[in-house]
């Protein structure tokens, strides 16, 4: 996979497929490389950004100036032996760089090219640049963050970034699939704002059908089931998710109220969702007899709860340190750093290299393409590697 990508989105994408045994190559401009190299405000002992190796473990890197001629033939030449270009650039870039399927499907009619870009290759943005917050902002997840009392609200994490660069790899492989099937390659799209947008699910189908605006739900509640949301405990907060019947009566029965099980106020969903308020002070009073950390081990396994951890007290939490999911990472210069473990699972542990200094491929892959050391000194000569 020939990786044409900067900043978030992109890179945790193609990360994911690194992890599970891609080979991922980072095309980076000479002397500068992805912009993401020189993010703050944390550095590892070596001066590499800690937010760069957030999203770019287990990549190689390859600088290539894809602007001028000669690294467009570098470029091509490697082209013939890949399954995939992946782009995340502002909308108009990959055909000013040649990087469709029009422009490369004579030196590789199989080659798969998925972009992402702001807002689309086509139409009257095309050429706009955009970032996670303003899709947020545009596609009304700030209305639906956030306390009702206060102003709107963005998610707390470059969520939509993170999910269209999945959205990327998800392209990327359907893509492969079919033009291993096909023998033809092609190009496919996925923006921030169209998944931001497909990410409001239900609400859209609500207002679409319905004419109805969610709105912002105090203590964070869901919008329609009961309960679901936060609830004052004698230390603090828990939060609730009762999202199936069976779930009722076992919280009535863990709090040592088994009446409000037959109570007809509530029966069921409906009856529960029509009493809210009602619920929320029953529940809230009854909480208030232990803590958080009581309530969760009399809950284990029969009511879904959870505490409200900062991220300090997340990666503390025994769940993450006693399971394995934070793990170690050489690097040089360095020594040992921590990151938490790629989430998909297999027989065959993920591999676990840090992400590569600018260029550090270069050679070896050129090489492998039939590069001899003088034709990659005059190209490193000539600025185009």
């Amino acid at each position: 996979m020939l990786a044409v990508e900067q900043y978030g989105a992109g890179p945790f994408g193609t990360m994911w497929l690194a992890d599970q045994g891609a080979e991922v190559i980072k095309i980076e401009q000479p002397g500068s490389g992805d912009f993401a190299r020189d993010l703050g405000p944390y550095w590892f002992k070596n001066g590499e950004s800690q937010w760069f190796h957030a999203y770019n473990r287990n990549k190689k890197s390859l600088t290539l100036d894809l602007r001028c001629d000669e690294g467009r033939g570098v470029f091509l030449d490697l082209l013939k032996t890949a399954d995939v270009v992946v782009s995340n650039l502002r909308g108009d870039v990959p055909e000013k760089l040649g990087l469709t399927y029009e422009h490369l499907k004579d030196a590789n009619p199989k080659i798969v090219c998925a972009h992402l870009s702001a807002y689309g290759r086509t139409g009257p943005r095309a050429s706009w640049p955009g970032f996670d917050y303003l899709m947020q902002a545009e596609t009304g997840w700030f209305s639906l963050t956030g306390d009702p009392d206060n102003e709107p609200t963005r998610f707390g994490l470059s969520v939509v970034d993170q999910m269209t660069g999945l959205a990327l790899a998800y392209a990327a492989l359907c893509g492969v699939t079919r033009a291993r099937a096909s023998g033809e390659g092609g190009d496919l799209d996925v923006s921030l704002f169209d998944v931001a947008l497909s990410n409001l699910g239900y609400p859209a189908m609500w207002y679409l059908n319905n004419g109805y605006v969610q709105k912002r739900m105090a203590r964070s509640a869901h919008p329609s089931l009961t309960p679901c949301q936060l609830y004052k405990t004698a230390d603090g907060w828990i939060y609730l998710m009762c999202n199936k019947e069976k779930f009722w009566p076992a919280l009535a029965g863990a709090l040592g109220h088994p009446e409000w099980v037959d109570d007809p106020r509530f029966k069921t969903f409906k009856e529960r969702f029509e009493a809210r308020p009602i619920i929320q002070d029953m529940l809230d009073a009854a909480l208030s007899a232990k803590t958080t950390a009581e309530w969760l081990i009399d809950f284990a396994g029969t009511v879904p709860a959870s505490p409200i951890l900062d991220v300090g007290e997340a990666m503390e939490n025994p769940f993450v340190t006693d399971e394995g999911r934070i793990q170690d990472i050489e690097l040089e210069g360095h020594g040992t750093y921590r990151y938490l473990r790629p989430p998909v699972q297999a027989a065959e542990p993920a591999p676990a290299n840090p992400a590569p200094k600018l260029g550090q491929h270069t050679d070896a892959l050129l090489a492998e393409i039939g590069y001899d050391d003088a034709r990659r000194d005059a190209l490193r000569k000539d600025k185009v590697i």
